[in-house]
């Protein structure tokens, strides 16, 4: 198998201190976190960022700080803003993330709409998504594709067909929010995208290690985080995403799969550097 690419969704949007006191809002926490994470093993920073209160922003200045000032400790880091941002927020709002200089090398893209809970439905309407597909193609992004459910996929290759996607893609399953996260479905979601693909799966809440360890087995790449969950194990909160990564890798040693440095994720990946 290739080497394992570990992402490290290190704030997200939506999770509090009051969740986990070490999830980072300001900057200063944000590049402790994101250093922990890359030293524990990590290739690449998912990035949200929020203002000091912990409200979530796509402002590009405060991304432009986060970005500079991650990049300073962690120079070969692969930096993947969210162009997600929070709920509610306007697609211009949410790309801003990907006005930074330089130009991001590596973006997400939802692929759909998805109920989050309760009320909270975050929207992506076949517009939003082939016009941020479009705009990315320009850019020279690579998208990383977000699906929550095998209808995801289905749009995905919507917008491949339209031209704008570049191969071989890119695809994170995150499992346990619209779709359950069970060996079932990821295997399901595994065998429903083109041959060729590369693909990281994300198990949110109590489903992050029981994802991360059969992806691991699949060959494919794991995301984990305080975005996704802030425990270690049951009952234990995580004291730092690196904590979360360190016990990736040490699945993966337990599996037989090494781990990728950021360069070598950029080849797996086919990116420009």
């Amino acid at each position: 198998m290739e080497k394992l690419i570990i992402t490290a969704a290190i704030c997200g949007a939506e999770v509090t201190k009051e969740q986990n006191p070490a999830v980072p809002y300001t900057i200063e926490e944000i590049v402790r976190e994101a250093k922990s994470a890359y030293d524990a093993g990590a290739s690449i920073i998912h990035l949200h960022v929020r203002w000091d209160d912990g409200t979530p922003t796509q402002d590009t200045k405060r991304f432009q700080e986060a970005i500079d000032a991650i990049k300073k400790l962690c120079p070969d880091v692969i930096v993947q803003p969210s162009t997600g941002g929070a709920v509610g927020m306007t697609d211009l709002e949410r790309l801003a993330s990907t006005d930074v200089v330089p130009t991001p090398e590596f973006a997400t893209l939802d692929c759909g709409t998805c109920n989050f809970g309760g009320d909270e439905i975050f929207i992506n309407t076949d517009n939003t998504i082939f016009n941020f597909a479009k705009i990315m193609k320009e850019r020279g992004i690579k998208p990383e594709l977000e699906v929550f459910d095998k209808g995801m996929i289905d749009i995905a290759l919507k917008a491949d067909r339209k031209g704008l996607l570049v191969h071989p893609l890119h695809f994170d399953f995150v499992l346990g929010v619209q779709m359950s996260a069970t060996i079932r479905d990821l295997s399901f979601m595994v065998g429903s995208i083109p041959q060729g693909s590369t693909w990281t799966a994300t198990g949110i809440g109590r489903s992050a290690w029981s994802i991360a360890a059969a992806t691991i087995s699949m060959g494919g790449h794991v995301r984990v985080g305080f975005e996704d969950s802030v425990y270690l194990e049951k009952g234990v909160l995580a004291k730092s995403n690196g904590e979360m990564v360190e016990k990736v890798v040490q699945l993966a040693k337990l599996l037989g799969r090494e781990i990728a440095t950021p360069n070598e994720a950029r080849e797996i990946l086919s990116m420009k550097k």
